[in-house]
């Protein structure tokens, strides 16, 4: 499986079996599958997104936003909880708008699910760690 390092965009190949192992970036040594989300960006968006062959859970937010900084804990939670099956990363519409307006987002907090490089879902609205969760399980 190819991951994304989050840190430097290396791409890693992680054996399957080795995907609980807590796998590192073999370029920089950093947790290839943190326990929290990451943050992405313009620049680091698309290839992060097109190169990581796990489902990547995306948070597009801002710090100006209620229901955003309301549900971070609970995206947090669901990063822990997912942390093997899917990649939790946030990205701050305010900074990069780019990535946002080319994902039409214009209801925040929206969270997108991508599976290999595509959108999968999309659902806005604030949420609890379980609703979180079952919404990647679902797709």
């Amino acid at each position: 499986m190819n991951l994304v390092c989050s840190e430097c965009l290396a791409v890693n190949r992680v054996l399957d079996a080795k995907m609980t192992d807590k796998p590192i970036c073999g370029k920089c040594k950093q947790q290839l599958l943190p326990t929290h989300p990451i943050d992405l960006t313009d620049k680091s968006f698309a290839k992060f997104i097109a190169r990581t062959e796990l489902p990547v859970l995306v948070d597009f937010w801002a710090p100006w936003c209620g229901p955003c900084r309301m549900m971070a804990p609970a995206f947090a939670e669901a990063a822990v909880l997912l942390s093997t099956q899917v990649v939790l990363a946030k990205l701050n519409t305010e900074v990069a708008t780019l990535t946002a307006s080319q994902f039409a987002i214009s209801s925040i907090p929206t969270m997108v699910l991508f599976q290999a490089g595509g959108e999968v879902a999309r659902r806005s609205g604030a949420m609890n760690a379980q609703q979180i969760v079952q919404f990647a399980k679902l797709h």
